[in-house]
């Protein structure tokens, strides 16, 4: 008998029907001997719905007061869900209870909308794990040391599932998504991308974080940390299909990187469209400039991605970064108003039309000249780059948006991953 977590996300659960489908789909690993906790999302386009009507009655209030409503509200998206999904389970046949994520508990700090866990209590989980029940737990939200409902920010449900399986060392969280698994590009720019029967947490960490949106960055991370082995796999499979079958289907998330995975050079290809560059021309090339630029950014809680700065001239130089694109206009507005005056720039210029392409493979760590073929695939496509940033395992390119799809194409057939693995 093993201890599994299922979450299941919003599309999953967009209907009474769906949520049958869930339902037969839990009891069937629950007949066969597991311990099921189960976390859904709220029903598809609920929490827009929810948060919208707040937009209607107060549409530019931000503040604590504000958000802690906010969190009340969309709250009970996942809350509605959890106990359909039990009312589900108990007309298959099954002991079955739903729980919200102040009643487990479920601790978090008190960053209203955009919180963090800090603690899960499991007693109660297990008490009703050991009596057979099937447990439902809200994802997506949390309690504060004061009592208040929080959340966790978009997808913060992937990062429940994984917290709970890490609080109650599940043998493995199977994450049920609208895709069967994680590719080595989005097959909607690339028909020939391929589905990874396995791939490195370190891998799948610089994915998410690169663009790609199977899985949300923050349950990534929470698995690494706490080593939980994840799966990602589709709901839109038969609920009935073999079990073996379907606990051997789509990608395990792993942390064994065993001879297989090291042969693949690169495992992936990533993009971003959302992202904006910002350049600031003619600053003075001397000690603390690039903090007196990003220091004012951070302040703005505005997140900074690739930084480049040009070799000096005439003790002048150009400072340019990356951001998201809604935050922009927000950012310029910032450098024009409090950094430009103090720091003796000669303009603030930027482009909203770039996007970002990355090559991620933990065979890059030893294999030379990766880089360098990136950048003569690139070359040879008539692709110019406009900033690169390069970690162990992956190297981002910045380039004009118009050629985003032209250059996903062309590096995924020059690394091979349109050939199926050796």
């Amino acid at each position: 008998m093993a201890l599994i977590v299922h979450k299941y996300g919003g599309t999953s659960m967009g209907s009474t029907e769906r949520i049958r489908n869930v339902a037969k789909r839990v009891a069937k690993w629950a007949r066969a001997g597991h311990q099921m906790v189960v976390v859904p999302s709220a029903m598809s386009g609920e929490t827009n719905r929810l948060l919208g009507l707040a937009k209607e009655l107060a549409p530019s209030k931000v503040d604590d007061d504000h958000n802690r409503e906010l969190d009340m509200l969309a709250a009970t998206g996942e809350q509605a869900s959890s106990a359909l999904l039990a009312i589900a389970l108990q007309a298959e046949g099954m002991q079955a209870v739903s729980y919200a994520g102040w009643q487990v508990q479920v601790r978090t700090d008190s960053a209203f909308t955009k919180a963090r866990i800090e603690s899960i209590d499991d007693e109660r989980v297990r008490a009703d794990l050991e009596a057979g029940r099937v447990v439902v737990i809200t994802g997506f939200q949390g309690v504060d040391d004061a009592g208040n409902i929080t959340t966790l920010g978009r997808g913060g449900s992937d990062t429940s599932a994984v917290a709970v399986a890490a609080a109650m060392k599940a043998h493995e969280c199977l994450i049920y998504t609208d895709v069967d698994g994680v590719y080595t590009t989005d097959p909607r720019v690339e028909p020939d991308a391929r589905r990874l029967s396995t791939v490195s947490f370190e891998e799948m960490l610089e994915m998410a974080s690169l663009g790609s949106k199977v899985l949300q960055i923050r349950s990534v991370e929470f698995a690494g940390k706490y080593k939980v082995p994840l799966r990602v796999l589709s709901s839109f499979t038969p609920w009935d299909i073999d079990i073996q079958e379907e606990a051997r289907s789509g990608t395990l998330i792993t942390f064994e990187e065993d001879e297989n995975m090291e042969q693949a050079v690169v495992s992936g290809i990533a993009f971003n469209r959302d992202e904006a560059k910002i350049s600031v021309l003619g600053v003075p090339d001397k000690p603390g400039i690039a903090y007196h630029i990003l220091g004012a950014v951070a302040d703005a809680n505005v997140e900074v991605d690739v930084i480049i700065q040009n070799l000096s001239k005439d003790g002048r130089t150009d400072f340019s970064f990356t951001v998201h694109r809604n935050d922009y206009a927000k950012t310029v507005d910032l450098l024009k108003e409090k950094v430009l005056p103090t720091l003796g720039a000669s303009d603030i210029v930027g482009d909203t039309k770039i996007c970002k392409v990355s090559i991620v493979g933990i065979g890059m760590r030893s294999h030379v000249g990766v880089a360098s073929k990136m950048f003569r695939v690139l070359s040879e496509e008539g692709i110019n780059i406009q900033m690169i940033s390069t970690s162990e395992i992956k190297t981002s390119v910045v380039i004009d948006e118009k050629y985003m799809e032209l250059a996903v194409r062309a590096l995924h057939k020059a690394f091979d991953l349109d050939q199926p693995a050796a």
